[in-house]
């Protein structure tokens, strides 16, 4: 596999990396600059040459993605054999900077129901880099025309056309966020349910009114929920302290939420790297 699928792998997989790139080159060396590997905690692919400039490489990748960092850095690796050297003898005379770039696991979301305020939303988050997932059970709401404020999108877009909606809960990865917000209160509800069911999501939003949120907990309640985890659904989403009732304004507010959600999982991901035994 090859760096650019090795990048692409990752994503999909949900699992930290480092993108490493041979960035200069002075003297001999046994890649040119460009050359790059992408490295995992028990994986690498590609090569940048091999030997100890690789090797020294992939420790310092391994300590990034174990100390949970963000932040690119440089090395500089002497291919000398009078240089330091922790995995062995390179001689071959030159000097290289690599560039260690993170790559980090983005957030998944999925939005159940692209009407006016689900559009609008998706607008929103489109303009970040994550995993977005788009679903309606009904004909025309995912045609392309519709979509077209999505084309220069950031964000990954799968759309998922989805006469029973709640299938599409077991295809999205580990940890993705919910947003429940579709035509039907009765679709809402079996949503709701399967979610509550499934044991691989993050957080989980309905939208509507107070009201509407204590209807639905008793239902949940009916079907053989416990109160606690009926408290696993935040509802009504948004800001409280924005009034506006039209799409674009409760998109502001639900995707407000959402993003200090991600904020939030982020520490707490690097918190549990940095505090994992070592193996």
């Amino acid at each position: 596999m090859n760096w650019l699928r090795a990048v692409e792998h990752l994503r999909a997989t949900r699992r930290p990396g480092v993108l490493v790139t041979v960035s200069a080159v002075r003297g001999h060396a046994p890649r040119e600059a460009g050359a790059k590997m992408v490295v995992a905690e028990d994986d690498v692919w590609d090569t940048i040459g091999g030997g100890n400039l690789e090797a020294t490489a992939v420790a310092r990748a391994r300590a990034l993605i174990g100390a949970g960092s963000r932040s690119p850095e440089t090395l500089a690796v002497s291919l000398s054999d009078k240089a330091p050297s922790e995995h062995g003898l390179q001689c071959c005379g030159g000097e290289v900077s690599v560039l260690l770039e993170p790559l980090d696991v983005v957030p998944s979301v999925v939005i159940f129901g692209m009407g006016n305020v689900g559009l609008e939303l998706a607008r929103i988050l489109a303009r970040h880099d994550i995993d977005l997932h788009l679903v309606d059970s009904r004909p025309g709401l995912l045609q392309p025309g519709r979509l077209q404020p999505l084309d220069d999108a950031v964000a990954s877009v799968q759309l998922h056309p989805a006469p029973v909606p709640e299938l599409v809960l077991g295809e999205v990865p580990r940890g993705t966020h919910v947003l429940v917000m579709t035509h039907d209160h009765a679709e809402d509800a079996a949503l709701c349910d399967a979610a509550l069911r499934c044991g691989h999501l993050g957080s989980i939003g309905l939208i509507g009114s107070a009201s509407k949120w204590r209807r639905f907990q008793a239902m949940l309640a009916r079907e053989g929920h416990s109160p606690s985890t009926v408290a696993r659904i935040r509802s009504p989403i948004g800001l409280p302290e924005l009034r506006g009732k039209d799409p674009a304004t409760v998109a502001i507010g639900v995707a407000t939420g959402l993003v200090r959600t991600f904020e939030e999982d982020a520490v707490a991901a690097r918190s549990r790297r940095t505090t994992r035994e070592p193996q």
